[in-house]
């Protein structure tokens, strides 16, 4: 299994992309379909709201308004604080629950809006990040979704910049055309690196990469991003989790304190898509055929 972080701005379009990898098989986990269900009627998680918030955060249908509560709940930082202490616990309890139920073989997509800027892209195999200008994002809006023009900026500019988001982005696609036209570079992304890389962790291989070497700024993101993802597998398990640059090739080097700390990384490292092979050492490839990376894990003593 891998998890696949799915995530973009509003308007971006991921829903498009969640849609062509659902299409393909994945066992996709929608964070605001989520979000809806524990505060349907009936709801342990409704009932909290409306006795931190009162009855009027409901609607005519017993529903909750979430324009309503909003309006109570955003006002200041510490009523955003009793809303997420109510919905969060909550989110990630079904999370988890939909997370344990699925297939020992699954493609997990996980679509976060907020992904980015909660900082769990190091918790994933794989990040992608579905783009679209914010001209054409904010045509989306009031065009598609009947958002005044005001809102939509403000909440567009209350997000991520891009800046951020391509920080963390495994992979970047561009939404600003057609919808068949992004959904067929889902498509391809699944085929030839999503459905190979969930194969490769499972077997606990690495890949073959695919296409020339990177350098340059590429290859300082690709070590960037690996070495946040190293950090967060490893925990306080490593001394220090940073790249080598005395040699040729994307290299991080994982300091530990002893042989034996270091033979305990070996399956969260493969289970993290970082599989074992031959080399001088303990050393790491990628199970991901679009991350050439090499890890050493060395012992400090």
């Amino acid at each position: 299994m891998i998890r696949v972080g799915l995530t973009g701005g509003i308007g971006a379009g991921k829903s498009t992309v969640a849609r062509a990898f659902s299409h393909r098989g994945a066992y996709l986990i929608d964070a605001d379909v989520i979000a809806r269900e524990v505060v349907a009627p009936g709801t342990e998680g409704l009932d909290e709201l409306v006795a931190e918030f009162g009855q009027d955060i409901l609607g005519p249908d017993g529903a909750l308004d979430r324009a309503a509560l909003a309006a109570k709940a955003f006002v200041d930082e510490d009523s955003r604080q009793r809303l997420n202490a109510i919905t969060h616990p909550r989110v990630g309890a079904r999370t988890w629950e939909l997370m344990q139920a699925a297939p020992h073989d699954a493609i997990l997509v996980q679509d976060i809006p907020l992904l980015v800027e909660g900082g769990m892209a190091p918790h994933f195999h794989l990040v992608v990040i579905v783009w679209a200008d914010e001209q054409t994002r904010l045509q989306r809006l009031t065009d598609q979704r009947g958002m005044p023009a005001d809102d939509a900026a403000a909440r567009i500019r209350a997000q991520a910049d891009d800046g951020r988001r391509r920080a963390v982005a495994d992979v970047w696609l561009d939404n600003s055309g057609s919808p068949d036209a992004v959904a067929d570079a889902a498509g391809t992304l699944w085929d030839e690196r999503l459905v190979p890389f969930e194969a490769n962790v499972r077997a606990g291989v690495a890949a073959t990469p695919s296409g020339p070497v990177p350098s340059g700024p590429e290859a300082d993101g690709i070590a960037d991003r690996t070495v946040n993802r190293l950090r967060a597998v490893t925990g306080d398990r490593a001394r220090s989790v940073d790249r080598d640059t005395s040699g040729e090739g994307i290299v991080i080097r994982v300091t530990v304190a002893d042989d034996e700390s270091a033979a305990g990384l070996v399956n969260p490292l493969t289970e993290a898509g970082f599989p074992r092979v031959d080399g001088d050492g303990q050393v790491h490839g990628c199970a991901d055929p679009g991350r050439p990376v090499t890890v050493r894990v060395v012992a400090a003593d």
